[in-house]
This record gives C-alpha cells, structure tokens and sequence, in this order.
C-alpha cells in the first residue's frame, strides 16, 4: 500500500572532501537525517590513500566526513550512529584512539567489523548516520 507521505531527498558533497568514486552519493538527506556514505583515508586533494597506516586514514576519514557533516549543516554531535569497516580488526585499538578524538562524549552507537578489502585498499572505512537539528540529551 503506498503511503501519502512526502519525504524531501537532497544529495550532498563537500566541497572540500573526495569526490564520489562511482555511482553514489557522498551524502543523501531525507527530511531530518543524513547518510553519508563509507569514507577512507583518501586525501580530496590528491585522490591517493594518505600515507602510514591505521591511525593517519583513519584520521583522514574522519576529516572527510567531517566536511561531509559541515555540508549538511551539522557536526560530530549529530552523529547518532557509525560503521567501522577494518581490513585488519588487529588495528581496531589504533582505529579506536583516533576515533576517540572526534567523539568526545555521548558516544554515537557503533558497529565495527573486520572485511576482505576496501577500495583504494584502506586500511579503514567510517560511514554515518547523523540526525539534523538540535539534539537534546536526556540521561
């Protein structure tokens, strides 16, 4: 049965963050969230992976859907959820330490799991859910 709700659907990039690899959206808003698709630690200037492993891509990932974030009109704090996907879940501590950098309190809810391979052959992959508005904390 089709329902006669509307739903308003805008597609999102960063000027300052990669560009899409391939037939995808980097972010897609529907009404009052964001999905922002799976980020690697590709610089946006060079499109190449950034040198040195776990903790500097996945510093660069952050970074890019930090921009992503900012295009959309909000920040880390609107974050409600993040899938890690790691080539090693060896490097889950090191991941988790830059991790802890951007998500300071109120943690998002999280999954991570260790994968076959990554584009570009990462080393880590960050995709999000982020809630638009403010957010009212009820402990």
């Amino acid at each position: 049965m089709a329902s006669d709700k509307v739903f308003h659907r805008r597609f999102v990039t960063a000027s300052d963050g990669p560009p899409a690899g391939g037939p995808y959206s980097p972010a897609v808003i529907i009404d009052n969230m964001a999905y922002l698709s799976g980020s690697i630690g590709m610089d946006p200037a060079t499109g190449d992976l950034v040198p040195g492993g776990i903790g500097p891509e996945t510093e660069q990932a952050l970074k890019n859907i930090g921009a992503l974030l900012k295009a959309c009109g909000v920040d880390y704090g609107n974050v409600i959820k993040a899938t890690v996907f790691l080539a090693d879940i060896g490097e889950w501590p090191a991941m988790n330490v830059v991790y802890g950098k951007y998500f300071k309190s109120h943690y998002p809810a999280r999954s991570a799991f260790a994968v076959k391979g990554l584009p570009k052959g990462a080393k880590v992959e960050i995709e999000v859910v982020a809630a638009l508005g403010k957010i009212v904390d009820q402990d």
